[in-house]
């Protein structure tokens, strides 16, 4: 008898699942677009109602597991996350509740002006100053605290860019010297940045990983949540490559978060540190997420997020200009073309 076929067999084990999840097999499975992880998600209908299935890898159901670690603790902290239904941790499956397809970044783009916008922004800050403080505080297991942004961690994403963006769709040879120069550029920055207080960043918290049900955000996608400074999900969020948020939004917001933060029992941060850093994490963040829209183009030819390239090098160009100790870094980039560089067109 030949083998049943690798996707038969999914579908079986996903309907035997559902079945005893929601005690029916009268159900409509239903794939929805993937992101740009190894994780797939399918809606299931029943009736009238609607759940997301979530499918990964197997995993072991315990405090170590980081999507349901970081998932429990952010909600015993009152951040917003989907609600479990079901899981089989053999299989690799959740079962979570649907918060259906109104992304902040549609909320942003189907508004006809920025301040239509703006509550779900002040919404989303929100749910932020609690991922930072109330859950950085709760001392309790969590897998977000056995990992951090440190100096490695920060190399390693500018690398990743300087591998899949500058050397990969670039095509740039580097000169020893040239290395050496983005090497000391991109260490002093990462440094820096390291020297910050953590507190638990969410690590990807931009406006397609903030969802809008009945009015209310709620987040999704912080499985890879970990120590780090306040301002790498600021950068995320305010200087989010999918969308256009202007300056006068943005620092409307900053000034909300920090009158949010001194809610807490902590020191203040001075005025020009706290930008100082912002914009040196702009220009790690947002070179980091230029390598990974290049990855996805480098690894399975994904054009998709080609077009969001030349937008955030403007604004790592715009940061980096504010210190003159990166200029070399700057040069580097304008001698190869890499800010002129047409993305989209590839």
């Amino acid at each position: 008898m030949n083998a049943l076929p690798k996707q038969v067999l999914e579908k079986e084990t996903y309907f035997s699942f559902l079945a005893s999840a929601l005690s029916s097999t009268e159900v409509e499975v239903i794939p929805l677009a993937g992101d740009a992880s190894a994780r797939r998600y399918f809606r299931v209908v029943k009736d009238q109602t609607s759940w997301v299935l979530m499918v990964w890898e197997p995993f072991v159901d315990d405090d170590n597991y980081p999507f349901l670690s970081v998932l429990n603790h952010f909600k015993r902290n009152g951040v917003l996350v989907p609600e479990i239904v079901a899981k089989s941790p053999a299989q690799g499956l959740v079962l979570l509740e649907d918060l259906g397809d109104l992304t902040l970044e549609r909320k942003f783009w189907e508004n006809q002006n920025q301040e239509s916008a703006y509550p779900f922004y002040e919404q989303t800050i929100d749910e932020l100053i609690k991922m930072h403080y109330q859950s950085t505080q709760d001392k309790r297991t969590c897998t977000a605290f056995n990992i951090m942004f440190d100096t490695e961690k920060f190399m390693w994403e500018m690398n990743y860019a300087k591998t899949h963006l500058l050397e990969g769709v670039c095509k740039i040879n580097f000169s020893d010297n040239e290395l050496a120069t983005l090497d000391s550029c991109f260490r002093n920055i990462c440094e820096t940045l390291h020297k910050e207080p953590k507190f638990i960043s969410h690590r990807d918290y931009h406006s397609r990983n903030v969802m809008i049900k009945f009015g209310k955000t709620r987040i999704i996608d912080f499985q890879d949540a970990r120590l780090g400074p306040i301002q790498y999900d600021l950068v995320s969020l305010l200087r989010d490559s999918y969308v256009n948020l202007g300056d006068e939004m943005a620092e409307k917001l900053i000034e909300y978060y920090l009158s949010r933060r001194s809610e807490f029992n902590l020191p203040k941060i001075p005025h020009d540190r706290f930008f100082d850093i912002y914009e040196l994490q702009t220009i790690q963040r947002c070179f980091k997420a230029c390598g990974s829209f290049a990855s996805f183009f480098n690894a399975r030819e994904d054009r998709r997020y080609l077009k969001y390239i030349s937008k955030t090098l403007q604004t790592v160009k715009q940061s980096l200009e504010l210190f003159p100790q990166y200029k070399p870094f700057l040069q580097i980039l304008n001698d190869h073309g890499v800010l002129d560089k047409q993305y989209d067109s590839l």
